[in-house]
């Protein structure tokens, strides 16, 4: 019966590309094949040439870092997270996790993952917003890893400017963390820490701060997009 009306409902409204916006096929989701294929692919080039781990030196260690596109500000990449982030498409957030998730796999530096967590947001935007964006793209990369989620580590106990907002300087001059470890996490524990699009890498360097209070912790990084 669900699948029925799936179906029924897809013939009445169909489900465009985020990427042109021509009607999905059979098979396709989130984006067509056309416009899938022709993504700006980032986790291949890192594993030569890691900008996004270069953003932590000499801030923060880091034992890996990912990311799975190269963003920019008009493109597929920006419609599918603008399409996460303000218009409820969790769904993109979960293929895009799978598809991470499977790079992951093939990379010797996450296999010893042992859990992921996803930067939080305030609770104030997660009332507005229902959701954290970030959150089924980490479940499905915990998935793939075979790994535990856990969303509530880290929390966010002051509402801030969103750092799409902030230029550089004053990302680097803000200081003053609203992240805050919430909960115990064993010793020596590997941490993937995940969220959407890493520019400056400020908000993750002070989520890492406060990941280094657990004991022996390593971090790494993986992120849906990098800012070119």
């Amino acid at each position: 019966m669900k699948n029925w009306f799936y179906h029924l409902f897809n013939v009445i409204y169909p489900v465009s590309c985020m990427g042109c916006e021509y009607v999905l096929g059979t098979g396709e989701s989130v984006l067509c094949t056309t416009c899938r294929a022709q993504l700006p692919l980032a986790v291949h080039d890192l594993k030569n040439n890691n900008q996004v781990k270069e953003l932590f030196y000499a801030r923060v260690p880091i034992e890996a870092a990912t990311s799975l596109f190269y963003y920019e500000k008009i493109g597929t990449v920006q419609s599918m997270i603008h399409n996460l982030k303000y218009k409820r498409q969790e769904h993109v957030g979960e293929m895009l996790g799978k598809w991470l998730g499977y790079e992951l796999t093939q990379n010797a530096d996450f296999n010893t993952i042992d859990l992921v967590i996803p930067v939080p947001i305030h609770d104030t935007r997660r009332r507005s917003r229902g959701y954290n964006q970030v959150t089924k793209f980490g479940e499905e990369l915990a998935g793939c890893l075979g790994v535990r989620f856990r969303e509530s580590v880290l929390i966010k106990k002051r509402n801030t400017v969103t750092q799409a907002k902030l230029n550089q300087t004053d990302r680097i001059k803000e200081t003053n963390s609203p992240y805050e470890l919430n909960e115990e996490i064993t010793a020596g524990t590997h941490i993937l820490l995940v969220d959407d699009v890493i520019t400056t890498g400020t908000t993750l360097a002070m989520c890492v701060r406060e990941l280094q209070k657990i004991p022996d912790v390593r971090i790494s990084i993986a992120t849906m997009a990098v800012s070119v």
